[in-house]
């Protein structure tokens, strides 16, 4: 299932209850975490899945950086700046993995870390 996909159902179904952003942010990390974790351990196997999962982390990670970015977001300035590192983060240990020099774990461990502070159960 492809990010875009993924958005879409989790934005456009006309039938789904009311969410807030949060919810969505943690379901969205959540899916693509599994999916990460499954073909990381996959990986000798199923390379494709591998490059499937790294692109739609990192296109997640894009997105979640546009919106920190962003003029009207209204999370506090150091939470901005951190959630963006991550970005950048992901984007260099993504490279990495694609030149067999990397861990997916890592990217595992932060979009857990991030899930947890969504949920309130810590700060990413």
């Amino acid at each position: 299932m492809s990010f875009m996909y993924q958005t879409q159902t989790a934005y456009g179904r006309p039938d789904a209850p009311v969410r807030d952003n949060r919810t969505v942010e943690y379901d969205l990390l959540a899916r693509v975490t599994r999916r990460l974790a499954s073909a990381w351990a996959a990986r000798d196997t199923d390379h494709l899945a591998l490059v499937q999962a790294l692109h739609d982390n990192r296109a997640l990670w894009q997105a979640l950086a546009v919106d920190v970015a962003g003029p009207g977001n209204a999370l506090p300035t150091s939470l901005r700046a951190q959630l963006f590192y991550l970005y950048e983060f992901t984007v260099e240990q993504t490279r990495r993995i694609h030149e067999e020099d990397g861990n997916a774990g890592v990217l595992v461990d932060i979009n857990t870390a991030v899930m947890k502070g969504l949920r309130g159960n810590g700060a990413p």
